[in-house]
């Protein structure tokens, strides 16, 4: 069983999309493992707390601190800056954090833990529609 999820972000930060999966997966009724998989090389996908909004905006603040903008004179080395200062950057981050993910489904429920969400995490700065590639077996 295959899909594809479309998440159509407004910028830098996370966005959850654990509803989505598990509507999608509602029709299953045995046991899996549902592979996820981005399908663009600047922005990531995690599995994170979804109880506390703050959680994401710290991991973003810190993913920011840990890798500024191309125009950051930390960052001048850089040479991949056609598309702007947050373009190297973004590729960076998708560079340290996960492309694809592994969720174990029983009888159609993602198993995961009381607090945890499935989020895209959105690198760049302009809106951009990104494409999850989803796989249930």
């Amino acid at each position: 069983m295959q899909t594809e999820f479309a998440i159509s972000t407004q910028g830098p930060g996370l966005y959850e999309f654990t509803l989505d999966l598990r509507h999608w997966l509602n029709s299953v009724d045995r046991d899996g493992v549902l592979t996820l998989f981005v399908r663009h090389t600047s922005c990531s996908l995690l599995i994170q707390e979804n109880a506390d909004p703050e959680v994401q905006t710290d991991l973003h603040a810190f993913f920011d601190r840990l890798v500024p903008p191309s125009d950051h004179p930390a960052m001048a080395y850089l040479r991949h800056t056609y598309e702007g200062p947050d373009d190297m950057p973004a590729h960076i981050k998708a560079a340290l954090m996960p492309v694809s993910l592994s969720i174990p489904v029983a009888l159609g429920r993602p198993v995961l833990g009381t607090w945890q969400g499935v989020y895209l995490f959105e690198h760049r700065t302009a809106p951009h529609l990104r494409k999850v590639a989803a796989h249930f077996a």
